[in-house]
């Protein structure tokens, strides 16, 4: 199947696509802009799609299709590849969505260009572990002017592949970390990059999240809050991991009662005063496997005894 669809991609997008060699994902020259490199990325396995440019985006193949003005012939050809008989959804759902933009002095890490802010701004990511790959799939930038001015910005889509948050992170020690958009966070963090089939893992910042870099969602807080908790529920996700600072550990407890009380296994992880981005990707992976499995007597024990009960 995947020779047929990366064929007729090609065929679609007239241009030939470039494995990642990894995960599926391919890139093609985006037809929605015009640029010296490919920058539409498609995981050929899920069918989400997104323009790195553009910030045009998509969960399913015949959405892309229908927007680059596919014919009769390409559908049924995409249809019969991959066995399903709807063209493509309706885009009547993203009616109601905020239309977010990344600020206009935004510039993309990715690009071969050279600064002394850049530079910075490289060396701050570089110090928490983000690494070159992480800088492309997460679409990282900076501004080295305007509102968002020494901030570097991480963008949040959703799994339509169309921006539903950022966060503006200064890389200068000021006095305000984080500048971020004045809308609600009412959101699925990095929702684009979510495999709802497999277990989530529950942090509170994206740095937390990337750090993990597999199917983490960021709180953007301490508290879950209603379309994140909605979604979990509506795709019947059945192993969530809790991994929330040391000073949110009340917060996290409340988590783990309410999807316990769901029927979601869920699993405590304990960093002893650290976050994800301080541990590492590596040493996060063995945390995670070492994780406390939640029942009511757990969660009764530690509402007694706190953080002291994890000291044991």
């Amino acid at each position: 199947m995947n020779t047929e669809l990366i064929q007729l991609l090609d065929k679609v997008l007239k241009s030939r696509g470039q494995s990642l060699k990894k995960n599926n994902e391919y890139m093609w020259w985006s037809p929605f802009i015009t640029h010296h490199k490919p920058k539409l990325q498609v995981n050929i396995q899920t069918g989400k799609w997104h323009c790195w440019v553009s910030n045009q985006g998509g969960h399913n193949l015949f959405q892309l299709f229908k927007k680059v003005g596919a014919g009769r012939l390409e559908f049924q050809s995409l249809s019969k590849i991959l066995g399903e008989t709807t063209f493509y959804k309706s885009d009547k759902d993203d009616a109601g969505i905020k239309n977010l933009t990344l600020p206009k002095e935004f510039k993309s890490l990715s690009e071969p260009h050279t600064s002394i802010i850049k530079d910075h701004a490289m060396l701050f990511l570089r110090k928490r572990g983000i690494t070159k790959e992480d800088i492309i799939r997460y679409n990282l930038g900076y501004c080295s002017e305007g509102q968002y001015q020494n901030r570097i910005i991480i963008p949040s889509y959703d799994e339509k592949g169309q921006l539903n948050y950022f966060v503006g992170r200064d890389f200068y020690a000021s006095t305000l970390k984080y500048k971020n958009p004045p809308i609600p966070k009412d959101i699925i963090g990095f929702d684009l990059y979510v495999n709802w089939s497999l277990p989530i893992v529950l942090v509170e910042g994206v740095f937390d999240a990337m750090a993990i870099k597999s199917n983490a969602i960021p709180l953007f807080g301490k508290s879950i809050l209603p379309k994140l908790y909605g979604k979990i529920i509506e795709k019947s996700v059945k192993n969530i991991f809790i991994v929330l600072d040391s000073d949110a550990f009340d917060d996290a407890i409340h988590i783990t009662e309410k999807f316990v009380n769901e029927g979601i296994s869920v699993n405590f992880v304990k960093l002893d005063g650290k976050d994800p981005s301080d541990v590492g990707y590596k040493s996060m992976i063995t945390e995670l496997h070492n994780a406390l499995p939640m029942d009511f007597k757990q969660i009764m024990e530690m509402k007694l005894y706190g953080n002291k009960l994890l000291a044991n």
